[in-house]
């Protein structure tokens, strides 16, 4: 991973001034050689700039009741940059409410490098629940290689909104509803803000989404929802017959929430779903699956027991696009995509257990999707052939002896430093 990473672990480093009080901000890497992290997850020639918007639908959206609400969006958005001095910092919450701030690698609101050619558009959308700046480091890394990369707070869905203790489930119905559509809208809304226009390429995008997220980025890249009466209830709590029916009609959408596969944007070349939900509840239509023609990585623990490893070797299996991968990430369960855990979170397994991994270090896991999203993205999204050999590894990267001899490690990873990865491909 990214070597300007300095200090110890979790050790505050700055301080920042917030509404004239001094905050602390920690920080979440340790600083590793780079011969012991994937190539492709060292930064990019870029500094890196953020900003916070608030985008707003055009018109009133209709809610998982029928009814008519405004639905807004808070994105924080990195791109590609010359200028900076000092580095910002992210603040958010862990599910039982306790703040925290960490130190970013990012300048907060510098003006955006001038290019020749249009920058490409990442969305990445988090799980159920999480934040926006939960994958910051993927952010900041892909802008630092030339991406404007656009990461969602989904409104009723996010640490701060739903009282996991409590009521865990409040924000599912509405994360089943918008979580495509919110993707759509994301990119589009980038595209066209002031701070952007003409900057962002409108041609080339592409999407990642964890958990939650995933579920979103399957649909969003082609494939259509396929809830029957019993799921419709079951996951949203309807009862009702006659508004399970409704819950159904609203759910079953494709694409953002278009009416067929066929409207999925031409815009989008390539898709990251990190350990994706619905598979193991086949929630997806097979058909619309079969016919995705774009390259899906798709990313998961052997261990999952949250969406479900089975359930995303289905989406793998069903996904038709010849690109199509899965890099399995062997003794992980669900927690292969967010950042590493801050202090706040150590007090106990209810904060701690939606970002450790019980076999894995964080940092490793996030430098492996810096190597493959930037590898994916550079391929299929820039069409910059030379990174595809990043993505054409096969099998175990463990380098077993296979008659006495040690194969070579995997493109990328020096020897000995690619243990516990197994890639499979649809060609």
């Amino acid at each position: 991973m990214k070597t300007l990473y300095l200090g110890l672990y979790l050790v505050i480093i700055s301080f920042f001034a917030v509404e004239g009080r001094a905050v602390a901000a920690q920080t979440l890497y340790k600083s590793f050689p780079a011969d012991v992290m994937p190539e492709l997850s060292e930064s990019g020639e870029y500094k890196v700039g953020v900003t916070t918007l608030t985008v707003s639908y055009p018109d009133l959206v209709t809610d998982i009741s029928g009814s008519k609400t405004a639905r807004s969006l808070t994105l924080e958005v990195w791109y590609p940059t010359t200028v900076g001095t000092d580095v910002t910092f992210y603040s958010d919450e862990v599910r039982s409410g306790k703040q925290f701030e960490v130190a970013a690698n990012a300048y907060r609101d510098v003006e955006i490098a001038n290019t020749d050619s249009a920058y490409p558009v990442v969305v990445i959308s988090h799980g159920y629940t999480g934040y926006r700046t939960i994958m910051y480091y993927l952010g900041e890394h892909l802008a630092s290689h030339g991406y404007i990369v656009a990461a969602i707070d989904h409104t009723d869905s996010t640490n701060k909104e739903v009282n996991f203790a409590e009521n865990p489930y409040s924000g599912f119905p509405s994360t089943l509803l918008n979580r495509s559509r919110d993707q759509v809208f994301t990119l589009n809304a980038v595209v066209e803000h002031p701070f952007f226009k003409g900057l962002a390429d409108k041609s080339k995008a592409g999407v990642i989404g964890y958990s939650m997220g995933g579920f979103g980025a399957v649909s969003t890249v082609g494939a259509c929802y396929a809830f029957n009466d019993s799921t419709a209830s079951v996951f949203t709590g309807v009862q009702e017959p006659s508004a399970i029916q409704w819950v159904k009609q609203a759910l079953n959408s494709c694409a953002g929430g278009k009416t067929t596969a066929d409207d999925v944007l031409p815009v989008w070349k390539a898709a990251l779903a990190l350990a994706p939900w619905g598979g193991q509840h086949q929630l997806f239509d097979v058909e619309s699956l079969n016919r995705i023609n774009i390259p899906v990585l798709y990313v998961a623990g052997d261990n999952d027991d949250i969406s479900g490893y089975h359930g995303v070797r289905w989406l793998f299996d069903n996904t038709g696009s010849s690109d199509t991968k899965l890099l399995t990430v062997k003794n992980a369960r669900h927690n292969i995509a967010p950042h590493p855990a801050p202090v706040e979170a150590y007090g106990n397994e209810f904060d701690l257990g939606s970002y450790l991994e019980p076999a894995w270090e964080t940092q490793k896991l996030n430098a492996i999707n810096e190597h493959f999203a930037l590898a994916l993205m550079n391929c299929h999204v820039k069409s910059l052939t030379q990174f595809c050999d990043y993505l054409h590894v096969t099998g175990s990267s463990d380098q077993a002896p296979v008659k006495g001899e040690v194969p070579a490690p995997w493109k990328g990873f020096d020897n000995r430093w690619a243990l516990g990865l197994v890639m499979e491909s649809k060609d």
